[in-house]
């Protein structure tokens, strides 16, 4: 029996990765892209404002590393409230998940940095390059000098802007108005060179090139906000039951004889869509929520003479006719969440002691027996928290026989950190066992700051008796 020959078949030529399409998202004007560009300047404000901003003669936001010290708002933190660092996050991230459940990804259409950034570098595009139709011919045509201009000033816009962003990034960490000096002089430290140009860098190419594909591919939030959702979250929808069928027409056209629906099939939605989805097609995970194609629909359905709403804000309940809750357990839930840990944030902020006080034992000898007694030494470090000076009288709280020895007060410069070793002592029969201790931080005007706490200790014969 001859063997059957076998037929080589050619692979397809269509390649296993293929290069992402460009997205050239048209501007567009409304209510909703209104209230964009309005979280654009004030997000973005904040950003680039707040490091030259000053309150009591200190940068208004200021991560002093090396100091270890965080100044917020007027507020100090040391490295002993990260826990309410921490509670903070927590407070982020349940707020997002109760934002979620209300109105989908709207913090990723109107807040996140990537969409605020990507909306800033459109806007210098756009003043380079010309309008949607301008920039796809000026990319799509030869090299000629007007493109090379073009793109050049656009390059340079991009780059500028991605510095001044590296550069106020870095303003966070090390005082903005020295480290202006130190660029001037181009005298910068090997890490503030290296932030700034990494932090430039990363803006640039987030903003500039991959736009929409991080909020498509690179975001984790993108892939998980699924679970979050509902059928009463509310959502950028197509209302297909009054748009279909769609298609072309005249504006005076009977849409009952042409057995058409409101959408006149114009891709003015996907035109403006800054990640180039068509929402006609249902819910997507590249959605963002920013309502450009509400605003680009409603303009089309004003000029057709058409009822707004083709695409909204809406719920799936809502469309399907049914009734949207947004009271439910689960946004009762987050918002419940978020109630109690912003309460324990406020109270945590506000019960800080204004001084940190560590008692801690010799660990060499726990005790001494002298002629007069028995002696237990101590390392008292004491942290000023506040911006004064402040004078500290010590003194042991239920102290019974035992006694401090040395001096009992102690200067603290505003935002001094100071060790300083302390002796307690009593007689040689007075204590018969391991005692606690609390030792007092008083003010001059009688309020306590701080209270350390340790153990005094004694010989173990003594303990026996």
């Amino acid at each position: 029996m001859k063997p059957i020959p076998l037929k080589l078949v050619e692979p397809p030529s269509q390649a296993l990765y293929v290069s992402e399409a460009k997205v050239y998202p048209r501007e567009i004007d409304g209510r909703f892209q209104r209230l964009r560009t309005f979280c654009v300047f004030w997000l973005l404000g904040m950003f680039y404002l707040f490091p030259w901003l000053n309150l009591g003669g200190r940068q208004l936001v200021l991560f002093d590393l090396p100091a270890r010290k965080f100044h917020v708002f007027g507020l100090t933190f040391w490295p002993q409230d990260f826990y309410l660092l921490a509670l903070l996050l927590i407070i982020c991230a349940v707020g997002l998940f109760f934002v979620t459940a209300l109105a989908g990804r709207i913090w990723c259409g109107y807040a996140c940095p990537q969409t605020v950034w990507t909306e800033v570098f459109l806007w210098l595009e756009r003043w380079t390059e010309g309008t949607r139709n301008q920039r796809m011919k000026l990319d799509a045509g030869p090299w000629t000098r007007n493109k090379v201009l073009r793109k050049s000033a656009k390059q340079l816009l991009w780059v500028s802007f991605a510095l001044w962003t590296g550069f106020t990034f870095v303003g966070f960490f090390t005082p903005i108005r020295e480290l202006a000096v130190r660029v001037a002089t181009v005298d910068l430290g090997g890490w503030e060179t290296f932030w700034i140009l990494f932090y430039g860098f990363a803006t640039y190419g987030n903003a500039g090139f991959l736009r929409e594909q991080v909020c498509k591919y690179m975001c984790p939030y993108a892939r998980f906000q699924g679970a979050m959702f509902d059928t009463h979250t509310l959502i950028v929808s197509y209302d297909s039951a009054r748009g279909e069928p769609r298609g072309g027409r005249r504006r005076e056209a009977d849409l009952a004889q042409l057995g058409l629906g409101d959408c006149i099939d114009c891709n003015a939605c996907v035109q403006v869509c800054p990640t180039g989805i068509d929402i006609r097609q249902g819910l997507q995970y590249e959605c963002i929520a920013c309502a450009a194609c509400v605003d680009a629909c409603d303009s089309v359905m004003q000029k057709m003479d058409y009822a707004p709403g083709l695409i909204r804000y809406t719920t799936e309940s809502g469309l399907a006719g049914g009734k949207a809750r947004i009271v439910r357990p689960r946004t009762l839930f987050y918002a419940g969440l978020l109630v109690v840990l912003v309460s324990g944030f406020a109270i945590g902020v506000g019960t800080r002691t204004p001084v940190l006080a560590e008692l801690l034992h010799d660990r060499n000898a726990l005790f001494r027996e002298t002629a007069k007694g028995i002696e237990n030494s101590y390392t008292v470090r004491l942290v000023n928290k506040t911006d004064k000076d402040l004078t500290l009288r010590v003194s042991l709280v239920d102290a019974g026989p035992l006694r401090l020895s040395g001096s009992d007060v102690v200067s603290l410069a505003a935002a001094e950190t100071r060790q300083l070793p302390l002796t307690i002592a009593t007689a040689a029969d007075a204590v018969t066992a391991n005692r606690k201790i609390h030792i007092q931080f008083v003010d001059d005007t009688g309020q306590t700051l701080a209270i350390g706490r340790s153990n005094f200790f004694v010989p173990r014969e003594r303990r026996d008796r």
